[in-house]
């Protein structure tokens, strides 16, 4: 329905900041419910930020604790994900993901992905 293209992750100390960004192509960008996924080796996906297309309503993963912060874009179609304070759990595959109806935090509710970016937090 959309292609999704993650890009900045990368490596970084304990403490750090990384931004990441995914940018959208083939459809309207704000007629998608938008969220940040991420996942570690051995774990399941789980639910980093959500972005509700209509509202603009914001929600986090209960571990963020105000770290992150997801924004949109809408000019150039792409939705960030500013992480400060990096932790080493944060450490994993970071996917964008998107649909045009589910707005939640299940991860095989949504009907488009993007290939991810890897971020690694070191102590």
């Amino acid at each position: 329905q959309v292609q999704l293209v993650e890009s900045g992750g990368g490596l970084v100390q304990a403490g750090g900041s990384l931004r990441l960004s995914c940018a959208t192509s083939g459809r309207i960008f704000s007629s998608y419910n938008m969220g940040w996924f991420r996942q570690a080796p051995g774990k399941e996906r789980e639910s980093v930020a959500t972005f509700w297309r209509d509202t603009g309503n914001k929600y986090y993963g209960n571990f963020v604790k105000g770290r992150f912060t997801i924004s949109r874009d809408n000019a150039k179609s792409t939705i960030y994900l500013q992480m400060n304070n990096l932790k080493p759990e944060d450490s994993g595959v970071y996917y964008c993901a998107a649909d045009p109806v589910y707005r939640g935090i299940e991860a095989s509710k949504y009907a488009s992905w993007g290939q991810g970016t890897q971020v690694t937090v070191s102590s």
